[in-house]
């Protein structure tokens, strides 16, 4: 492993803690547990590289972890969570998560999910399809060596999913990119019908960061019927 990664485990049951460290630690992770939300908030720094956060805990549940967190870091969340309904992923989403798992998991699954995420916010995340570690479109700015994006000189706070979608389109300008074609390459997952509102509520957020008006985009255009594009 190129980067000794820490990851932060939020959960009250002590046993799926229990369980999901000694997993990690066998991939050679660095594991750091917290009991409820509000232990999460307080443990989730600049070292941990990925957090883990169950959505039903006392105390702080992981929806306001989450939400607390994402003024602190900007590390990938995993949402661990017995509640299946979309409307629940698209909650989890929408506060900043990049990821989303049902109760029960398989083991292989987890660390499938762990290092997709680890890979593509450390490694994907400073590798576009162009030569230059900076892309400038107007006064867009996307620093693909720092991972940051300014508008107008000023940074804009985006989550993982956010930069990545917004890194995927600024990289392949004026190509189109449907809704299957975003999902897949972002997520890393195959499409699924219900994953077109995943992605449409992620452009919503993107645009509403930056964009000076998102109802008429001046970045990230809709095609009609084909999906989106940066010009």
């Amino acid at each position: 492993m190129e980067k000794n990664y820490t990851i932060l485990i939020a959960d009250d049951n002590p046993e799926i803690r229990e369980v999901l460290r000694v997993l990690l630690e066998s991939e050679g992770y660095n594991v750091v547990e917290a009991i409820n939300g509000d232990d999460a908030v307080k443990k989730a720094d600049e070292n941990i590289s990925l957090i883990i956060l169950d959505v039903m805990m006392p105390v702080k549940d992981g929806y306001k972890a989450c939400v607390e967190i994402r003024e602190k870091t900007m590390a990938p969340i995993l949402f661990l969570t017995a509640k299946t309904e979309d409307s629940d992923k698209t909650m989890g989403f929408c506060l900043g998560g990049d990821d989303y798992m049902v109760k029960p998991f398989s083991f292989s699954e987890i660390v499938a999910r762990v290092k997709a995420l680890l890979r593509r916010y450390y490694v994907y995340g400073n590798a576009g399809e162009e030569s230059s570690d900076v892309i400038k479109i107007d006064d867009l700015v996307i620093d693909k060596d720092k991972n940051s994006v300014t508008v107008g000189g000023n940074e804009v706070i985006l989550t993982d999913i956010e930069y990545h979608i917004l890194l995927l389109l600024a990289s392949n300008r004026k190509k189109i990119f449907t809704n299957e074609n975003i999902y897949e390459s972002v997520w890393n997952e195959m499409y699924v019908y219900s994953a077109s509102n995943t992605v449409t509520v992620h452009i919503r957020k993107l645009r509403s960061k930056i964009e000076k008006d998102p109802q008429n985009p001046k970045y990230i255009k809709t095609v009609w019927g084909r999906g989106y594009r940066i010009e």
